[in-house]
Order: C-alpha cells, then structure tokens, then sequence
C-alpha cells in the first residue's frame, strides 16, 4: 500500500470521525454544572431547591440538565422553552415522573394527576370536570361558597371584638376545606370558630411537605427498600388517616342509601351513582384517591395564595387601601364580594395576578418525565429523563418583567396576560392537558375571600410589627407556604371614620 492509498484512506477515516462527532455534539445534553462522584448534582439543590435551580440557570441558561444521583434531570426556567415543553411537545412530555413517596397505598395507580394519559385518564378526568368542576356544577354550588365565606367573615368578626390576632392561614384552610367537604359530602370537618382542630390541616400540610421534598430514594431507585429518610414511611401513615376519612364517609353513605334515605345532591352521590352503573370507570379506591387529591391540593394551593396576598398588602399599606377603595366604590364598603362581582374588579385581579406571580402555589410544576429520547432545542433529552419547570424563576425573569422582585400589581393594567394556560410568562397552575384541574375553582374562590375580608375589616400586624418586619421566607413543598404564619388584627371597616 502507497503512501497516496495511505493519505486518502487518512482522509476518509478523518471525516468520518469528524461527522460522527458533529453528530454527538449535536444530540448532547443542555449545558449543567459538572456532577460529582455518585451524588452528581444533588448537593446544588439545597433547602429552597426552587431558588437554587433559578441561580444555575442565570449561570448555565434557560435550559439545564443535573446529574442527580442516577437521574438525568432538564430543569426550564424561561416562558419561551417552557412553551416548548407544555405546548409544542406536549406529548412528548406529558407523562408524569411519580415520587416514590406518592406511590404509598398505590396512589398514583388511581389518580388522575399521576395515571400516564390513557384510556383510565380521560374517564377520571372527564367524571372530574364534569361533575365537580364544570361551570354548571360550579355555579350550582355558589351559594356554599357564599355562606363560607360568610363564616369567615362572622369568624373575623368574633376576632376583632376580642381584639385578637387571626392566623390568616388557618382560617382561609378552615374556609377552603369545609366548602370542598360541604361540596362533597354535605358537611363541614372542621369547626370554623375552632382554633384547636388543626389535625387535619397538619395531615394535609405533612402530605405536601414530605411529597416535596427531595428523597433519595427518587435518586438512588436502589434504596427503595431502605427509605432512608423515612419519607415513604410518613406519607403513608398521613395518606391511611385521609384514607380511613374517606372510608368512614363512603360507608355512611352508602348505609344511608341502604336505609332508604332520600339522596344528596353532593359529589360523593354522584360518584357512588357512577361506581354503581360502571363499575368499571370508577371504583371506590378512584374516588378515595380524587378526594384525596381534591383535599391536598384544593385547600392548600388557595390557602397559601390568599396568606401571600395579605402578606404582601400588610407590607404596602398603600396597595391595601387602593384596592378597598376599588370595593367600596364597586361593592359598597362592607359588604362581601360575591362571584359576580370579580369581572368588574380590575385592580383585586391584578392583586391576585401579582401574587401568583410572585408565589407561585407549586414553585416547580410537577415534574415530567420523557418515555424516550426527545429533541429540544437542539438538545437531547434522554430517556426516563425527568424536567422540571421551574415556575417561580419564570414569574421572576427580568427579561420579561420590569422590577421582577417588587410586588406592582399595577404591572396588569391593561394587560392581557392570564393564568389559564395561553401565556407562559405567568402559569402558576401549569398548561395543557395537564393543568391542574382545580384552576376554575381557585379563581372564583380567591377573588371572593381577598375581597371580602379586605372590604369587610381593616388590618395591622400583631405586636406593633413594622411593614418592613414582616417576614416573608418561604417553606418549600410541593406547594409554597409562608414560613411563619402570617398573623393579623381585623377591626370592622366601618368603625373607622
């Protein structure tokens, strides 16, 4: 073989090597920080893991990808990529990667935000939003939530009187979870004037807490059998109490429709109707497991929105009393806000818009996760991969939002901009097919909580805290609470001159 054989079989071997590597560039990862030994990234994410994954994308760009543990993690924190993700390859990403705590009593096999998008699904879903969160059977129950909140208001009222602090928290939970089990099953599991029953509160606080934090076990799926951190462990004991709940409940009423006794008119009568005539649609562990849904994710996603809310008008006094002048001048000073009344509110909304996207009620959407490889912005997601998005970095993107760290509901003014799925700046609740179901339900209740009791009462910090005292730390969960309970003092509107 001559030296000419020799260079031209060089040549030929050097630009295949170098086509096979343009190749491998070009399906590579999105750009991380390097992993380390075994652990790989796990030690960035840290306590506040939706803070953390906002700083590494100011470093490494809108699209990131973690090594944690065994798992390929791709973390979005921009509006145009997540559009990408929740819209343009929508099915791509739908399937949802499942925590290993939220597999106790095999919740996920029954659950409508955990099946993967099949047959079973669309039956849960279609029963979901028909029969408990459709316009019809929404308007239907207007008047419960009219009379909660009425509740709320007599509560606040009974504070005000003894001149003592309300834990707004505790009371919107208290509100939220009767009007959801008054919704269900025709009564109230709580006592609204209680301050001591707070169990179930913890339960469903305990559920979102432990399901959001990070468990190894998600990481290093090896250790299953172990559950190192006991998290499993926990989440099992707070799903059997809610369990046990709703057992009792089913069979009070189905001994009650054994008796003969005249049927309700609630979600719980619906669904056991249902169960009854196909069976094969929907089972008494599909109806446990969409209350428990409905209970951890109902109350705790409205509860923290309004205590954010509060939160940050007891630190800008002048917001407070722009927005209660908008009441009084549209309600009448006083009064309770009623449904009908949100639309002609502007400046309630941009409150609540405000907040949302500041606080976002799950910071990081529940994540997905990709049944084989898939093409993004000329990255390669590989598969079994899980993405992230991360929520609360896009409602605080300073390339799209002017001062993005100040609370300016006035930024809404004129803005088109919604939480119902079309803008991507601003998805508190998520898009698509797997937004979360419960969104019609939390704008209509929200608008008429803020409203009423900020148009019923005015309000002051506890113990002559400053506005500026006011803290404002955040308590990761799979949703995102204050810290330190926001406490305040009402005193009724229309005593003041």
């Amino acid at each position: 073989m001559d030296y000419y054989t020799l260079y031209v079989l060089g040549l030929i071997f050097a630009c295949s090597l170098l086509f096979v590597l343009s190749k491998i560039h070009s399906k590579k990862l999105p750009p991380g920080p390097s992993p380390w030994p075994i652990i790989g990234n796990l030690h960035s994410l840290g306590a506040k893991p939706h803070i953390s994954l906002a700083n590494l994308a100011k470093i490494y760009g809108p699209i990131v990808s973690l090594r944690l543990g065994q798992i390929t993690t791709v973390v979005i924190s921009s509006s145009s990529m997540a559009k990408q993700v929740l819209k343009n390859q929508d099915q791509a990403f739908s399937t949802r990667f499942i925590p290993n705590a939220l597999q106790a009593h095999n919740h996920y096999k029954f659950s409508v935000p955990w099946l993967p998008i099949c047959t079973q699904w669309r039956i849960l879903r279609r029963i979901l939003n028909t029969n408990i969160l459709s316009s019809n059977r929404l308007d239907a129950n207007q008047h419960l939530r009219s009379q909660k909140v009425k509740e709320l208001i007599a509560y606040c009222t009974k504070c005000s009187q003894e001149g003592a602090a309300l834990d707004v928290g505790q009371a919107a939970f208290k509100t939220n979870l009767n009007l959801l089990s008054n919704t269900l099953f025709s009564k109230d599991l709580v006592d609204p004037f209680s301050n001591s029953e707070v169990e179930l509160k913890e339960v469903i606080w305990s559920i979102a807490a432990e399901a959001g934090k990070p468990n190894l076990v998600d990481f290093f799926p090896i250790l299953e059998r172990i559950d190192p951190q006991g998290i499993r462990r926990r989440i099992t004991i707070q799903f059997g109490k809610l369990f046990k709940l709703f057992d009792d409940l089913i069979d009070e009423r189905l001994e009650e429709k054994r008796r003969g006794c005249s049927e309700k008119s609630d979600v719980l009568e619906v669904l056991l109707n249902i169960s009854t005539k196909n069976p094969e649609e929907i089972d008494q562990n599909h109806i446990k497991s969409m209350f428990l849904d409905l209970f951890a994710a109902g109350t705790d996603t409205t509860t923290s929105t309004l205590e954010w809310a509060m939160a940050e008008l007891l630190r800008q006094p002048e917001i407070m009393k722009k927005v209660q002048a908008e009441l009084a001048k549209v309600i009448g000073k006083g009064k309770s806000v009623e449904e009908t009344d949100a639309s002609r509110l502007p400046y309630l909304q941009c409150i609540i818009k405000e907040t949302l996207r500041m606080h976002p009620p799950f910071p990081l959407l529940v994540p997905r996760k990709v049944e084989q490889d898939v093409e993004l912005c000329d990255y390669i997601i590989p598969k079994g991969s899980q993405v992230l998005i991360n929520a609360w970095a896009i409602g605080r993107d300073s390339t799209f939002w002017e001062d993005p760290l100040v609370f300016k509901p006035e930024r809404f003014w004129n803005s088109d901009l919604d939480m119902r799925g079309k803008h991507f700046e601003l998805i508190p609740f998520g898009v698509g097919r797997r937004i979360c179901p419960g969104l019609p339900l939390a704008l209509r209740m929200v608008p008429v909580m803020l409203g009423s009791i900020l148009n019923s009462f005015n309000w002051k910090l506890e113990e002559d805290i400053g506005p500026e005292e006011l803290a404002m730390e955040e308590k990761f969960g799979i949703t995102l609470a204050k810290a330190h309970p926001l406490r305040a003092i009402p005193s009724p509107i229309l005593d003041v001159a």
